[in-house]
């Protein structure tokens, strides 16, 4: 399983990105994947993590919009009103089995298959 993140950048603070991830040889496309950031200095901390219903666990409280594309296996994470909090390196992760509906894992050990991540900065 190959991941690969794309999309990252420098912005203003209100700016807005647009990730995405592609996942070659994954065969669990409708099963939970999300997006993860690690600033310096910091722990990796789950942005938005979408199961096989749709079901989100939404780290961001609505600020960011995850998306999947099952037929191109890319996963879409869109940023808007990007803060310099926001400033991160950002993976895209997949798990290695089929978790239930409404069940994904929201800790970032529990997912297998992960992208080289593509970094974000956001400038005041």
């Amino acid at each position: 399983v190959q991941m690969v993140e794309s999309g990252g950048g420098s912005v203003q603070a209100g700016g807005s990105l647009r990730l995405s991830c592609v996942a070659s040889g994954y065969t669990y496309i409708t099963n939970c994947m999300g997006w993860f950031r690690q600033a310096p200095g910091k722990e990796r901390e789950g942005v938005v993590i979408m199961g096989s219903d749709g079901t989100l666990i939404d780290f961001t409280k609505g600020r960011f919009t995850i998306s999947k594309d099952n037929t191109k296996v890319t996963l879409y994470l869109q940023m808007n009103n990007l803060e310099p909090d926001d400033s991160a390196m950002y993976y895209c992760a997949a798990v290695s089995r089929w978790w239930n509906a409404g069940d994904c894992p929201r800790r970032d050990d529990a997912y297998a298959f992960w992208g080289q991540g593509t970094l974000v900065t956001v400038s005041p």
